[in-house]
Parts: C-alpha cells; sequence; structure tokens
C-alpha cells in the first residue's frame, strides 16, 4: 500500500483558529469552564425568516443537485445586492456561489495563479490566505502594517514590493484579524498600484456589514470601471446573517472569471449545497433589520471589550473599526516575567497554551496572523462571557491567576 502524501499536504499548516476552538470545545466538554475567544463565529441563531425559507425548501423537496455556480435565483439576488450597495452594474453571470467563503476563495486563487506566481498581502492577515496561496505554488509577498498607524499600509513600501511576477494584491476590510477598516485614499491608492502592475485585485469583503462609527463600506471595485473589471470580490452569508455552519460564500468577478470558477467547481463539488443556497436567498431578498441589530450589538460589545483590555497593564490595542475583533499587543508580558509549568513564557503561542490552560481563555497567537506580541479576541460571544474573560485574563496578567518565572 502506498504511504507518500503529497509535498503540498506535508507542508501544509492546519487552521490555528479552528484547532484552538476545536481545543476549547474538548475543554469544555471535560467540564472545564472555557471561555472561547478564537473563533470568529457570531453567537446569534441564524434569523428565523432565513430558518423558514430553508424549511419550505425542503419541503418543496428542492434537495437535488444544482447549477456548478449555484441556483439562479440567488446568483441574480447577490448581482442586485452588489449593483444596490456598491453602485456598480453587476449581473448574475457574474456571481458563483462556493460552499463558504473560504471555499469561493480559493476558488478565485486557482482560477487566476500559476505556480511562482506573488501575491502582495497585508499583515495581519487571515490565517488562510497565505496557505491557500501556497497551496496554488504562488508566494504571499507580505506588507507588514503596525498598530500605531491604525494597520494602514505605506503604498510606497506595497509599490517597493512589486515584482514582475505579481498577480494579485489582496485586501481585506475590514480586516480579520485587527478589525482595521482601509481609509477609502488607501483603497484608491493600493487600486492605483494593481492597475500600474497590471494584477488582479481580491478583496475580501465578508465583514463589510460589520462597520463601527458611522463608517460606510468602500470596494475597490467602486474606484473605477478600469479597476472594477481587474477586481474580484468575496463575500458570504456567515458574518452577516449568522449563518457559518451554512457554508455559503461567493464571489463576484468579471464574467471571465466566473465562468472558469463555474468549470472549476463543477469539477470539485458539483455546486454548492442546495438548501442552504434557498436560505441565503432569503437572507439577501429578506427584511435586513436583523443585520443592523447584531452590527449594533457587535459595536457595543467593542465599546466595552477595548478599553477594558487598554486598562490592563502592559497591553496595548488600538479601537478597531469594523469585525468583530480584538487584537491587543501584549508583547510587554513576553519578556519571560510569566511562566507555564514552570517555563518562561517568551513568545505568543506559550502565551496562548498559558491563557488556556491556566485561565481558561481560548485566544490565538497574533504570530498566526504574521504578527508576533499580539493575541486575536473574537467579540463574537456573550457580553458576560466578554467581561468574564477580560477578568481572567486580567488575573492572568497582574493577579494571581498564572506562576511567575521562578515561583
Amino acid at each position: 500500500m502506498p504511504t507518500r502524501l503529497s509535498a503540498r499536504v506535508r507542508s501544509l499548516k492546519g487552521s490555528a483558529t479552528v484547532q484552538l476552538g476545536a481545543k476549547a470545545k474538548e475543554m469544555q466538554d471535560q467540564g472545564l469552564d472555557v471561555i472561547s475567544f478564537a473563533l470568529g463565529e457570531p453567537d446569534f441563531p441564524t434569523p428565523e425568516h432565513i430558518c423558514e425559507a430553508a424549511r419550505q425548501a425542503l419541503a418543496a423537496g428542492k434537495t437535488k443537485y444544482t447549477p456548478s455556480a449555484g441556483i439562479p435565483e440567488l446568483r441574480l439576488a447577490i448581482a442586485d445586492t452588489v449593483a444596490a450597495d456598491y453602485g456598480i452594474p453587476c449581473t448574475g453571470d457574474q456571481a458563483v456561489v462556493g460552499n463558504g467563503g473560504k471555499h469561493a476563495l480559493m476558488n478565485a486563487w486557482q482560477c487566476i495563479l500559476e505556480p511562482a506566481d506573488e501575491v502582495l498581502i497585508l499583515a495581519p492577515y487571515w490565517v488562510s490566505y497565505p496557505a491557500q496561496i501556497g497551496l496554488c505554488g504562488a508566494v504571499p509577498v507580505v506588507v507588514n502594517t503596525y498598530t500605531e498607524n491604525d494597520f494602514q499600509p505605506d503604498l510606497d513600501e506595497v509599490r517597493s514590493l512589486v515584482s514582475d511576477r505579481t498577480a494579485a494584491l489582496l485586501i481585506n476590510s475590514p480586516s480579520n484579524p485587527s478589525g482595521a477598516v482601509l481609509e477609502r485614499s488607501l483603497i484608491e491608492g493600493l487600486a492605483e498600484i494593481a492597475v500600474e502592475a497590471d494584477c488582479w485585485i481580491v478583496t475580501d469583503e465578508i465583514y463589510r456589514h460589520i462597520l463601527f462609527d458611522g463608517r460606510t463600506h468602500f470596494s475597490p471595485a467602486m474606484v473605477s470601471d478600469e479597476v472594477r473589471e481587474r477586481t474580484i470580490i468575496l463575500d458570504g452569508a456567515s458574518k452577516a446573517y449568522a449563518m457559518t455552519g451554512w457554508r455559503m460564500g461567493w464571489m463576484v468577478a468579471p464574467v471571465e472569471v466566473a465562468k472558469a470558477a463555474t468549470r472549476l467547481q463543477g469539477q470539485e463539488t458539483s455546486g454548492p449545497n442546495s438548501i442552504a443556497q434557498w436560505a441565503a436567498l432569503a437572507g439577501l431578498r429578506g427584511p435586513q433589520d436583523c443585520v443592523a441589530e447584531m452590527r449594533a450589538e457587535f459595536e457595543r460589545r467593542r465599546d466595552y471589550i477595548v478599553p477594558a483590555l487598554a486598562a490592563i497593564e502592559g497591553v496595548k490595542i488600538g479601537n478597531p473599526g469594523g469585525a468583530f475583533y480584538a487584537f491587543p499587543d501584549v508583547s510587554a508580558h513576553l519578556d519571560g516575567h510569566l511562566s507555564h509549568k514552570g517555563v518562561p513564557i517568551t513568545d505568543d503561542k506559550a502565551f496562548t497554551t498559558y491563557l488556556l490552560e491556566d485561565a481558561l481563555i481560548s485566544t490565538v497567537p497574533g504570530s498566526e496572523f504574521g504578527l508576533p506580541g499580539y493575541i486575536r479576541l473574537s467579540f463574537a460571544t456573550s457580553m458576560d462571557k466578554i467581561e468574564e474573560g477580560v477578568a481572567r485574563l486580567r488575573r492572568a496578567l497582574v493577579g494571581d491567576c498564572g506562576g511567575r518565572a521562578g515561583d
């Protein structure tokens, strides 16, 4: 029996957020009172009108294969939503529905990347970006951003990293993990760089409905017709409609790319889940009050967790403008004065292990997002859990939860 695995999977890291979320669940199942800040998953139930649409689809027997790119009704609803929200022309044949946003993004990479191509990505970045790019044989080229500048990129640095192998520039605003919302002028500047480099723009806009302080969403597709023709938009139902487990994501792209993704998906999965598509259709076509209500609650939680974290000695944090993540700098606590099982803590991975095992808080190390010395906390959980979780973090850092090096 052959035992060799491919090089691509041998070198592939598992998703840190998924693994840490699973670890927290395992500890909870063992009876431990773990508070999980690891997964980016809204704690709200899927809105009832969406669930009812799924029940009606089941009752109507809509359980067969659908077209590879998704049911026409949903593709048209996606296009209509883009046209209405972005103010740009969009047709149903530009939309391709995938099995979640992660799948839709992977489809995009497979359609536009060749081995040895380069993709410019802003750090901190979502954990799956470099992994997916690498699976295509391409190379992520990292542009560093910093808390002090609200994680806004330096356009001169971006331009300096463009090469003749640059195939795409990746934008994620609002950002996972930082919650940063890119300024319009910077998005316009990044679009200009993409035009100069004659490369694709891949823009992950899954958090576009979760914006705070009166912000409005701006996409590179809105810059100009020339930019729109090289832009691939990634979006989905998971964050806006609390539909993570339904696995409904999509791309909106130039027709040539959409057709290629449809052929690709026809060989990969035959198409997305039929019932989930009818549910997502109800989300897009139905009342949007639920989206506004969840966004308001996320902002309320942000307004608590950020000052609470900032009040902890040695913790630095900016004010995220969107999404539902706090991304504090905890590097002041990585100098070895804390210890776990007698070993001084000097990196963020050991730090998050300490928090999980000693303080019963599940977080994700910033190094997984390309920025060591930070941790990510998802505040897509109840206010009670946020308050208790922050209290545990405070005790772990300046209280009596864990040991001090040398104790």
